[in-house]
């Protein structure tokens, strides 16, 4: 007969990514971050720790693929960090299927867009989305193409920059790669639309973030910290790919928002 010892010698253990994300402190870092990204000083005001340990906490889960870090763009001295959501649904759909196969997590599709606007509810208005960069010349402009092209006619979405300059011509590119066309679109200054309701601004440039001005609403603000793939350009073939890695990031982040426009409470006229 089996002794109770062998027995526990047999279970298996949970998975890591359990036990890393069921920590109270680590959860509500992932939930912050699920938001925004955020600096760690504002991390560490959010979970109300010493800074040491709030570093700690995020370096676990950076060690685990969970969580990726950079120096901010604004100012050298600051850090942001950045939840990778694919990296999370992949690791708790497989704790999922570690338990039992019919467990696995599966992400629900996104409702493809209705020509016309047939998916909306009569009297529902579309969802205003504003993407803030710099120069509004890749970045922001690739954010707006793609969601128009991923939300279809129940989003309606802009861009602007703080300095706008032209179209760079490598984001024509690789929108030109992805089947879409931004050639004719003209650069905008924020100022355009301050005066405008919009319900989520998300700001993609560090140095953007800290000049937004508030917007009617208040809409939901978030924080992408996107590097600018200008910032990498010259004429040859490898800077280009910075846009396309730049767009390829901007295509995940955007799949997450569809899913939580979709989910988030039904809006009234009366609210816009």
């Amino acid at each position: 007969m089996t002794s109770t010892a062998q027995q526990d010698d047999q279970i298996a253990a949970p998975p890591g990514v359990l036990s890393l994300t069921g920590h109270p402190v680590r959860w509500q870092l992932l939930s912050e971050l699920a938001r925004s990204d955020r600096q760690v000083r504002e991390l560490t005001a959010l979970v109300g720790l010493r800074q040491s340990l709030t570093s700690y906490h995020l370096g676990q889960l950076r060690d685990a693929g969970l969580v990726t870090m950079r120096r901010s763009s604004a100012d050298g001295r600051d850090t942001y960090y950045s939840l990778d959501l694919a990296a999370c649904r992949d690791g708790l759909a497989e704790a999922g299927t570690a338990l039992h196969p019919g467990l696995r997590l599966v992400p629900a599709p996104l409702a493809e867009p209705a020509a016309g606007g047939g998916r909306r509810k009569p009297r529902q208005p579309r969802v205003r989305v504003l993407f803030l960069c710099t120069g509004n010349s890749a970045r922001s402009q690739m954010a707006e193409a793609i969601l128009e092209q991923l939300g279809g006619p129940r989003i309606e979405a802009a861009s602007a920059g703080s300095h706008p300059k032209p179209l760079h011509r490598d984001a024509v590119r690789a929108m030109r790669e992805r089947g879409i066309d931004i050639a004719g679109r003209r650069s905008k200054h924020l100022s355009e639309f301050t005066d405008q309701r919009f319900d989520h601004v998300i700001s993609l440039c560090d140095r953007v973030r800290e000049k937004c001005p508030d917007f009617p609403g208040p809409p939901t603000v978030a924080h992408w910290s996107i590097p600018d793939p200008a910032a990498a350009a010259t004429a040859d073939e490898h800077s280009y790919q910075a846009f396309v890695r730049t767009a390829d990031e901007l295509d995940t982040r955007i799949h997450f928002l569809l899913h939580a426009i979709e989910r988030a409470p039904a809006r009234s006229e009366g609210t816009q």
